[in-house]
């Protein structure tokens, strides 16, 4: 089992909504904002090689969105999700299976483009695309608050294309062996978290559950959650299987860190114990 971190650039959001009920004068200690209040944050995804399968866990925002919605979110880097793969030795069309962690708009964007008609595509056109019916369906009729983050032209176009995938939801669902699924409930319907062995290490994809190193305390939870009183049982229970087990956890928003481990405070808080990179991580 190989893993390749893969950047695809950075965008901002509002770091109120981001931190939730945590008051600025705490979160801006872990992301500073700037004079609009909007903090930077990564959209990092992650490469898996095991055997013949070469597998995307989540595709960033994309480039296929117009100039109003980008004014929003200010993407920017040099980093591109295509420009990195090809960085990581491989091709679009070598990828066999994109993995969505869920379908809001800076984790799936990339996963379609615009063809030379304008005709919306899978960006990986040899790629099996893999979700589940219960949070595609939440995605296609979305409610109120999260109709802006679900964007039918990021996910429709796959199933229109016969390249989407449903992954049946059960309590930690082994997708290959070495890499399981944890479906989680807080942040939206059915988000799906991959834990994978890499050896004797165990990494798992956070996704939106903890998007940085500075969503690792309890209370700090987005004010986009759907349920955050579901998100924070989540929480409870990753930070004490991530101590048992010393989970390498992998973050796809932090815009510094990679990863981190955890431990006890002396007055019982699990808190950051280690931040690295990927590759620190995975190092004998």
């Amino acid at each position: 089992m190989k893993l390749t971190t893969i950047n695809t650039g950075f965008f901002k959001l509002d770091g109120g909504a981001m931190f939730g009920v945590v008051p600025k004068t705490m979160w801006k200690k872990l992301n500073p904002p700037d004079e609009d209040n909007l903090c930077q944050w990564s959209m990092r995804c992650l490469l898996v090689e095991t055997g013949d399968r070469k597998i995307l866990i989540d595709t960033g925002m994309g480039d296929k969105q117009g100039e109003k919605f980008r004014s929003h979110f200010h993407p920017h880097g040099e980093d591109t999700l295509v420009g990195s793969i090809r960085n990581a030795g491989l091709s679009p069309e070598e990828i066999t299976d994109v993995f969505a962690t869920h379908f809001h708009f800076d984790h799936v964007g990339g996963a379609v483009k615009k063809d030379e008609k304008g005709n919306f595509v899978p960006t990986f056109p040899d790629a099996t695309y893999w979700t589940n019916q219960a949070h595609y369906d939440w995605a296609y009729t979305p409610n109120a608050r999260e109709r802006a983050s679900f964007l039918q032209e990021n996910f429709v176009p796959l199933k229109d294309a016969n390249r989407l995938k449903m992954i049946d939801i059960e309590q930690d669902v082994e997708f290959l062996p070495g890499f399981n699924v944890r479906f989680v409930y807080g942040h939206t319907e059915a988000m799906m978290l991959p834990k994978i062995k890499v050896g004797d290490k165990t990494v798992v994809f956070c996704a939106d559950l903890f998007p940085s190193a500075g969503h690792i305390r309890l209370p700090y939870i987005k004010s986009y959650d759907m349920r955050p009183l579901e998100t924070l049982k989540e929480k409870e229970i990753i930070h004490e299987e991530a101590l048992e087990n010393n989970y390498i956890l992998f973050f796809g928003h932090d815009p510094v860190h990679e990863c981190a481990t955890l431990k006890r405070s002396d007055r019982g808080r699990i808190v950051l114990d280690k931040a690295m990179t990927l590759v620190e991580a995975l190092a004998d």
